[in-house]
């Protein structure tokens, strides 16, 4: 990771897009054990990271992708945890095993995420539970690992936070609320700790082909499929941390996310207008 830019006019404005490097880098990534998890975790491997953590809440599972991911030479170490990112304790005990271990953890991907496939209507339980994984679990391993990266002056932050933190997603209203908060954390994390080395990338794709497209049945992943291209994990991985090297706040590996964003912003009662078009022909 590099070194906090300093001091000079203007410095302010240049360190926010100073970019994080993933070579020699240490990594965290939660939801490791399937889908753009584990596909960030061999990204990361190839692209020379000095040690992966794979934590996931099957252990099982993140100990296959981290042995599969792990080079025969040892260039990169790559370890697995099991862990529940809805326990704030044992995330921040997964974040000080880390940097006792390694000496230091320069990059938190904050991947674990939740879908409900609920409305309005859901239980309590099920709203606090996707309010635990897909927002607490980013504010908890931030928390965590802020402390060590501003003491030495560079740390990063992948947020995984799905289209639907930009825009919205039909059929899954505590998806969509807590998706919207994890993007709003990942730019208060920018705004706040930006001039103090800390690069924040929130990962905002459309459809990519994981366990949770894996069913056509619920309305929230039939609207997905029914947005455009669904994308292998691996694409989505390497655009990530394309995105995160080169500094940038979003990480858009459907470009059209871009436009849709605009076109909301520049007349959203037509824009709602069109889904909820789209959300009948779905039969929704």
């Amino acid at each position: 990771m590099p070194d906090a830019p300093s001091g000079g006019d203007g410095a302010a404005t240049a360190s926010t897009h100073v970019p994080a490097r993933v070579p020699g880098a240490v990594a965290l990534v939660t939801g490791g054990g399937s889908g753009i998890g584990a596909a960030l975790v061999s990204e990361l491997v190839a692209r020379g990271a000095a040690a992966v953590v794979v934590a996931d809440l099957d252990g099982a599972a993140a100990r296959t992708v981290a042995e599969a991911a792990a080079p025969a030479d040892a260039s990169t170490v790559v370890e697995a945890v099991t862990l529940d990112v809805a326990d704030g304790d044992a995330l921040r005990g997964a974040v000080a095993d880390v940097e006792d271990t390694f000496g230091r953890l320069d990059l938190v991907c904050s991947n674990a995420g939740l879908g409900t496939g609920a409305g309005v209507d859901a239980p309590t339980a099920v709203w606090q539970r996707a309010w635990d994984v897909n927002l607490m679990a980013h504010v908890h391993a931030a928390d965590a690992a802020l402390p060590g990266m501003l003491r030495r002056g560079h740390g990063a932050f992948l947020h995984t936070c799905s289209a639907a933190g930009l825009l919205t997603v039909a059929g899954d209203a505590p998806y969509a609320v807590t998706k919207h908060a994890a993007v709003a954390l990942a730019e208060w994390l920018s705004l706040t700790y930006g001039d103090r080395g800390i690069r924040v990338t929130a990962l905002c794709p459309l459809g990519v082909e994981t366990p949770m497209l894996a069913d056509d049945e619920p309305l929230a992943a039939r609207f997905v499929r029914g947005t455009g291209r669904i994308l292998a994990p691996d694409v989505v991985a390497r655009a990530a941390l394309d995105a995160l090297e080169a500094g940038e706040m979003l990480a858009l590996p459907h470009p059209e996310v871009a436009a849709l964003e605009q076109a909301r912003a520049a007349d959203r009662a037509t824009w709602l207008a069109r889904l909820r078009a789209a959300v009948a022909a779905l039969g929704g």
